[in-house]
């Protein structure tokens, strides 16, 4: 399987889908949670979530348990939230306040960075040392108030992958925004099948023809620069330019909605004055959690009615995630068959390929991954 990924990283790859059994091969899975999500960069919440000392953010990566936390030193962490005890949980999915992690089962306890704080009768065993155990440490890094994390500890900062997009998004003023809006689903598919679709505009004809099509007035078709294994940027051209109240967009940039792609799975895209991320997240083979946020300048949303824009955008975003949902988790529903095979891609999905290229990267390249996966 990885084999037939090779045929993307030609120079004139084939314009096909992938081979149907690579989003349902079980071997495949565990080498994609290894290779790809293991050492990957994600975004998985905005600062806003993550606000004051206490908060956190609690997920799972391809079935590993993540939290990140806002530290009383005011650092974001980010751990492995399993006791080191007798291996409980120490905090479900979600969000919330908290000023440590308490073991449900025995009662041990670990400050928000992970550290020991207290082991319930353990003193009488003169090999376990308190200073030596903590819970294992993940990357974590902040960037324009995303917060993003990787399995890896040691891995490669994340800074120098955005700086093309950094300078892309200046005008947008992301340090100035806040999220007004944020969202936590689960949809019945396999991550490559959800990733795919956001690669490409193609999908609006059939699956949002009366809520996205609509916003493309110049059109479905896409531009793809690819910057790196990391980063891919699309930008799609609007018919009619768009005019924001605060941002001081170029008339370049008020004719474009921009975004951008960071392999494996997380994604950043503008459209006037409102920016919405979103990552799709593995939770086993055939689900993937879908986490997302929509941000606006906070110039904007003075003296404006928050809650009514807040509500409405959840509606909107709502209805356009049930669009994908429904769809992917149709096709999700095909892999099975024994009679389904590759497919020819249209001109209208050159961003397909270049997800297609990064996937062949991280898994069938030996020597030529990136640093810092």
């Amino acid at each position: 399987m990885v084999e037939e990924l090779r045929c993307y990283l030609r120079p004139d790859p084939p314009a096909l889908s992938l081979p149907p059994r690579l989003f349902t091969s079980p071997r495949l899975y565990a080498s994609e949670r290894a290779r790809i999500f293991g050492r990957s960069w994600m975004m998985v919440a905005h600062r806003d979530q993550l606000a004051s000392p206490g908060d956190y953010v609690a997920l799972e990566i391809a079935g590993e348990p993540v939290a990140i936390t806002r530290g009383t030193d005011g650092l974001l962490h980010g751990m492995s939230p399993i006791c080191r005890h007798r291996m409980m949980p120490l905090v479900a999915s979600g969000a919330g306040q908290t000023k440590d992690f308490t073991c449900p089962y025995h009662l041990w306890r670990y400050h928000l960075d992970g550290t020991l704080l207290a082991a319930t009768h353990m003193r009488g065993n003169p090999d376990f040392d308190p200073a030596a155990c903590r819970l294992p440490a993940f990357a974590v890094e902040e960037w324009r108030g995303f917060v993003f994390v990787n399995l890896q500890a040691d891995a490669a900062p994340l800074a120098g992958h955005l700086a093309g997009v950094d300078g892309d998004l200046a005008n947008y003023r992301l340090d100035d925004m806040v999220q007004v809006s944020t969202w936590t689903e689960e949809w019945r598919c396999n991550w490559k099948v959800a990733v795919e679709n956001s690669y490409e505009n193609y999908h609006a004809i059939g699956f949002h023809p009366n809520t996205v099509k609509p916003l493309m007035t110049g059109g479905i078709d896409m531009e793809v620069h690819t910057d790196s294994p990391l980063i891919t940027r699309l930008l799609t051209r609007t018919g009619e330019p768009m005019e924001p109240s605060v941002l001081p967009l170029t008339e370049e940039e008020k004719q474009v909605l921009y975004s951008f792609r960071m392999f494996p799975c997380s994604s950043l895209a503008t459209f006037g004055e409102s920016v919405a991320w979103i990552t799709l997240i593995p939770l086993s083979i055939d689900r993937t959690e879908v986490r997302g946020g929509t941000l606006m300048p906070a110039a904007a949303l003075e003296g404006a009615d928050v809650e009514a824009i807040r509500k409405q955008t959840e509606q909107f975003t709502g209805v356009i995630n049930t669009e994908d949902r429904l769809g992917l988790e149709a096709v999700q529903r095909t892999l099975g068959s024994r009679f389904i095979e590759r497919g020819h891609l249209s001109p209208k999905e050159p961003g397909v390929l270049a997800f297609y290229r990064n996937l062949a990267l991280a898994l069938a390249e030996d020597e030529a991954e990136p640093e810092g996966r």
